[in-house]
C-alpha cells in the first residue's frame, strides 16, 4: 500500500517519468542488469527536489545512474529507485572571457559530444575526454581521465544537492581530487559543472581529438558491450597489464570475457550476466594478488541486490 501511494505522489510531480520494475540493462553500456523496482527520470530542479524529499518520506533507498558506464548492475535488479538526470541537466552554455572560455554543462550532458563541440568551437583542454562514454557528472565524481590528464584541471566550480534537497556549490579551491575521486561531500548529487577552457585553434584541437580517436580504437574493444576500464591502475603500474601477465587475456566466464584486446575491459558477448562479470573481477584480483601481491581495486561502481556471497 505504502508503494502504491509512493508511486502514485511521484507521478503527480512535473518533469518527471516513472517506470515500475524497469530492466536496467537497456539503460547500461554493459547491456546487464535486473529490473529497477523504481525508475525515474527527472527533467528539472524542482521536480528532483520533491524527488529527494519524497524518497525520504517514504523511507526508500537510491542510486543515480548516468549514461550507464562504470557500472555493473546486479542480475537480481535494484531494491528501491534509480534516478536519470535529463532535461535541463542536459543544457550548455558557452563565453569567453579573453584567452579562455568557460562552458557552464548540466550533469547529464554526454562527455564525448561536450569534447567535439569545445574542439569545434577551438576550445582546448577538453581532448583528454574524448571517448569517456559517461556523462558530466559522473565523469567530474570520479575524476575521470586519460592520457595524463584528468576532470581536476578544468573544474571551476560544481553545483548540486544534498539528499535532503539543499542546493550546495563548490569552487575548485574547495575540492581536493585524487585518482579517480574527486572527494564531494557523501550523497551529494551532482546537477552542473563549469569548465574553463582555453581558446585555440580549431583545426589544431580537432586533429588532437581525432589523434586521440585513432589511439583508442587500436587499443581498446570494440564490437561488444563493456563498462569501461574495470579496475584502477595501482601506482607505478596498469591493470590491464598485470592481468594480461597473468596469463587471463581472453578468459570467458558464461558470456562475459576479460577482453583479448585490452586485458582491464571485460565484454559481453551476448547474454552475459553480472555474476560472470563479478566472477571474472575476482579471478583476476586472485591471480594478480598470487602473482604480483598486488591488490587491484574495481573502477566500476556495482548497484543494486547481490548475492550475500558476493557482497
Amino acid at each position: 500500500m505504502a508503494e502504491a501511494s509512493f508511486a502514485e505522489e511521484l507521478r503527480l510531480i512535473p518533469g518527471l517519468k516513472l517506470k515500475l520494475s524497469e530492466p536496467l540493462a537497456r539503460y547500461t553500456t554493459m547491456k546487464i542488469g535486473g529490473p529497477a523496482d523504481y525508475f525515474i527520470d527527472v527533467d528539472t530542479s524542482r521536480a528532483l527536489i520533491e524527488t529527494l524529499r519524497l524518497l525520504d518520506v517514504h523511507k526508500i533507498p537510491f542510486g543515480l545512474l548516468g549514461k550507464g558506464s562504470n557500472v555493473l548492475v546486479s542480475d537480481l535488479g535494484v531494491r528501491g529507485a534509480v534516478l536519470r538526470l535529463g532535461g535541463e541537466f542536459k543544457r550548455v552554455s558557452w563565453r569567453e572571457e579573453g584567452e579562455r572560455a568557460l562552458v557552464d554543462v548540466g550533469a547529464a550532458y554526454a562527455v564525448t559530444q561536450l569534447v567535439r563541440e569545445a574542439a569545434r568551437r577551438g576550445y582546448g583542454g577538453l581532448e583528454f575526454a574524448e571517448g569517456i562514454p559517461g556523462s558530466v557528472g559522473g565523469a567530474l565524481v570520479m575524476n575521470a581521465g586519460a592520457y595524463g590528464a584528468e576532470m581536476e584541471k578544468i573544474v571551476e566550480t560544481v553545483e548540486g544537492v544534498t539528499v535532503d534537497g539543499e542546493a550546495i556549490r563548490f569552487h575548485r579551491d574547495q575540492m581536493v581530487f585524487t585518482y579517480r575521486d574527486s572527494h564531494l561531500p557523501s550523497g551529494t548529487i551532482v546537477t552542473g559543472v563549469r569548465m574553463k577552457l582555453q581558446k585555440r585553434d580549431a583545426a589544431e584541437v580537432s586533429t588532437k581529438v581525432r589523434e586521440l580517436v585513432s589511439k583508442r580504437k587500436q587499443s581498446q574493444p570494440g564490437g561488444y558491450p563493456n563498462s569501461g576500464s574495470m579496475f584502477r591502475n595501482p601506482p607505478g603500474d596498469f591493470a590491464g597489464r598485470l592481468i594480461e601477465t597473468a596469463g587471463l587475456k581472453g578468459k570467458r566466464i558464461g558470456n562475459a570475457e576479460i577482453s583479448a584486446r585490452h586485458a582491464n575491459f571485460m565484454v559481453n558477448l551476448g547474454g552475459a550476466r553480472a555474476e560472470d562479470v563479478k566472477s571474472l573481477m575476482e579471478l583476476a584480483q586472485s591471480a594478480v594478488r598470487e602473482k604480483f601481491g598486488v591488490e587491484l581495486s574495481p573502477e566500476v561502481k556495482f548497484l543494486g541486490e547481490w548475492p550475500a556471497s558476493r557482497q
